[in-house]
């Protein structure tokens, strides 16, 4: 299997190039084209996981509640294009067995089928901060892509860094973390327009994004029309 992103730039997405016994998921609805060869499935589970918890597990997660999977039908050589809702950077991580990977909700776009994606509850920081109170902990080995709103940026860890809640794409679970307002006070961090911040500290690899999407769609939305009733 070979994974090629494409445009790169504010419109990236991913061209799956699939083997006669590969495999790949994605969330559902991120498919905009593939090969006539190419068998397009939908589920809830991911290997050997799932079931319809898993997919309102993942509706709390801030993702989909389906997976879709493809495979070739014919023995022969076929290919996926994927593309992630928000325009910004797609991003591909080699995931090994030793280091799992944590995704924040929206920023799974698909993965190798030898993958356990699994939803984690981060505690009530989540609902404190805003954001949804599960990540999505993809562990096992094979390929994942994240997406990002705006540019991507890859981290290494060494000792510690702080994250704004709404930049964080992915994170390894060797990394512990702690939440906290970004000022010296709650007025401080109100009045500098921040929230809370993700403290991070150990050793291990961070991806960001340059925007925030939910803040992009407060400054939005007021510029909308009123919908007619």
């Amino acid at each position: 299997m070979e994974i090629e992103i494409l445009s790169k730039g504010a419109f990236e997405s991913a061209l799956v190039h699939l083997g006669p016994n590969d495999g790949f998921v994605s969330e559902s609805g991120a498919m905009y084209r593939a090969s006539a060869n190419v068998n397009i499935d939908v589920t809830t589970k991911s290997k050997s996981k799932g079931g319809l918890l898993a997919g309102v597990k993942r509706l709390l997660a801030g993702e989909n509640f389906f997976f879709s999977t493809y495979s070739t039908t014919d023995g022969q050589p076929g290919e996926v294009g994927l593309a992630p809702t928000h325009q910004g950077e797609v991003f591909l991580i080699d995931v090994e067995p030793s280091a799992a990977w944590m995704c924040a909700g929206g920023s799974y776009l698909g993965s190798s089928p030898g993958l356990d994606v699994d939803t984690q509850f981060q505690g009530f920081k989540g609902f404190v901060s805003g954001e949804a109170p599960f990540f999505l902990n993809v562990s096992g080995q094979g390929h994942l892509l994240v997406t990002a709103f705006g540019r991507v940026v890859e981290t290494e860890v060494q000792e510690e860094l702080t994250v704004d809640t709404g930049h964080l794409v992915a994170f390894e679970s060797s990394l512990q973390y702690t939440m906290s307002k970004a000022g010296g006070s709650w007025i401080q961090s109100w009045l500098a327009g921040e929230g809370l911040v993700m403290n991070f500290t150990g050793h291990g690899r961070i991806i960001t994004q340059s925007h925030n999407p939910t803040e992009f769609g407060k400054s939005l939305g007021p510029l909308l029309p009123k919908r007619k009733s």
